[in-house]
């Protein structure tokens, strides 16, 4: 499977590791950036170059996720979830990792770097790329919605206009 990474400075050592993990793992490895520590760096670039190439990856139909990491989490995750067609998921314990990718399809996760240790982050991240998506109607009408609602602005019968 193609992993793509991007990270900030709090996460770039981080990031490393966990790409020597998947690399070791058998996983084709694109990191996305930065490629050396400034603490003024801007993840957003990062993150979102990241997310696009998953999303064109999946258009495509090759095999990929993503995994963007910072200090929370919080900040890659939203830049991430700009893309069309990303759905990134903040994850801080297995069950959220395997819950992204059951419930929600998840195609990028985010960790922040400076709340958990580099073996918990790798735990985090094989359980989300070995969680398979059932495919439940449910989670499917939920998914098309939330993508409904990505490229029209409304969700058709459900109370959710613009212009409320």
């Amino acid at each position: 499977m193609r992993i793509h990474i991007a990270t900030d400075h709090a996460g770039l050592e981080f990031s490393q590791q966990l790409q020597q993990h998947l690399a070791e793992a058998g996983h084709e490895v694109v990191d996305h950036g930065p490629k050396e520590y400034d603490a003024l760096d801007d993840y957003p670039a990062f993150c979102i170059n990241a997310a696009q190439a998953v999303v064109s990856d999946q258009i495509n139909d090759v095999d990929s996720l993503g995994v963007v990491f910072g200090g929370s989490g919080n900040g890659e995750q939203m830049a991430a979830n700009k893309v069309v067609g990303a759905r990134a998921a903040l994850v801080w314990n297995l069950s959220t990792a395997k819950l992204a990718r059951e419930h929600n399809n998840a195609n990028v996760i985010s960790i922040g770097a400076r709340q958990h240790t580099v073996d918990e982050a790798i735990s985090f991240i094989d359980a989300f790329i070995a969680e398979p998506f059932p495919g439940d109607e449910r989670h499917v009408r939920r998914i098309a919605q939330l993508g409904e609602y990505e490229t029209t602005g409304t969700i058709e019968g459900k109370g959710v206009d613009p212009l409320d």
